[in-house]
C-alpha cells in the first residue's frame, strides 16, 4: 500500500482547505441577492433572480414616497415602495457583473447600469447616461441573500426538475396577510430591520409580466 510522507500530506491538505475557503468566499460575494441600503440610507433595495436575470425593487423606504416624475402620467401615483429600479439585469459573461437599466425614480429617467459585489456586504451600482456622464455609489447589505423561490426555480434557466433551494431562517421573511401586522426582524450583522411589505419581487406585477 503506497503510503505518503506526512511533510507532503500537510502542505497538501493545507493548500486543499485554503482553496476551499477561497472558493466559498468568492461564491458569497458573487451573490448580488438580498436587501441593499442605499448610499444616503433612505431605502432599502431587495434583490433577486427572476426567470435567470436581477431585478431589484424597493423594499423599505424611511418616507412613504410616490414616482411622482415618471414619464408614464399613469404611475405618477404609484407608491415608490415596491417599484422596480434595477431592471432586467444579465449576467457579464466571465466577470461578476449584471448589466440592464436602473430607474431613478427622482427624475424619472432610466439609465443603462451595471451591479458588482465588492465583497459579501457591499454592492457596488453604476449608471451612465448615453454611455457617457456615469456615476455610482456603494450599497450595503442588510439582509442575507436569498434562496431560489418556487417561483424562480420555475423560470427558464433553471435546471429541469431541479429541487427547490430550503428557505434558511435568517431569510427575509414572506410577505404578511391582509390585515396582519409584521413584526421587525434581526438583519446582517444583528442590526434591526422594519417589516417586509414586499415579500418575493418575482411576483409582483411588474416583474412577473417580463420574467415569465
Amino acid at each position: 500500500m503506497l503510503h505518503c510522507p506526512r511533510s507532503i500530506v500537510k502542505p497538501a491538505f493545507l493548500l486543499s482547505l485554503v482553496l476551499q475557503i477561497s472558493y466559498a468566499s468568492s461564491a458569497l460575494a458573487a451573490d448580488v441577492t438580498g436587501d441593499w441600503r442605499v448610499a444616503d440610507g433612505v431605502a432599502n433595495v431587495r434583490v433577486a433572480q427572476c426567470n435567470g436575470d436581477m431585478w431589484g425593487v424597493v423594499s423599505w423606504e424611511t418616507q412613504p414616497g410616490r414616482d411622482s416624475n415618471n414619464p408614464d402620467a399613469s404611475k405618477r401615483n404609484r407608491p415608490t415602495l415596491g417599484m422596480p429600479i434595477l431592471i432586467d439585469m444579465k449576467k457579464k459573461a466571465g466577470t461578476d457583473s449584471w448589466e440592464g437599466q436602473v430607474y431613478n425614480a427622482k427624475d424619472g429617467q432610466t439609465y443603462s447600469a451595471s451591479i458588482t459585489p465588492t465583497d459579501a456586504d457591499h454592492l457596488e451600482i453604476k449608471g451612465c447616461v448615453m454611455g457617457f456622464l456615469c456615476g455610482g455609489e456603494t450599497w450595503s447589505r442588510v439582509a442575507p441573500p436569498i434562496p431560489s423561490s418556487l417561483t424562480n426555480s420555475m423560470a427558464k434557466g433553471a435546471k429541469a426538475g431541479a429541487p427547490k433551494a430550503a428557505t434558511p431562517a435568517s431569510a427575509a421573511p414572506p410577505k404578511p396577510a391582509a390585515g396582519t401586522v409584521a413584526t421587525a426582524t434581526p438583519g446582517a450583522k444583528g442590526r434591526a430591520q422594519p417589516p417586509d411589505t414586499v415579500g418575493d419581487i418575482c411576483l409582483l406585477p411588474d416583474i412577473a409580466r417580463f420574467a415569465h
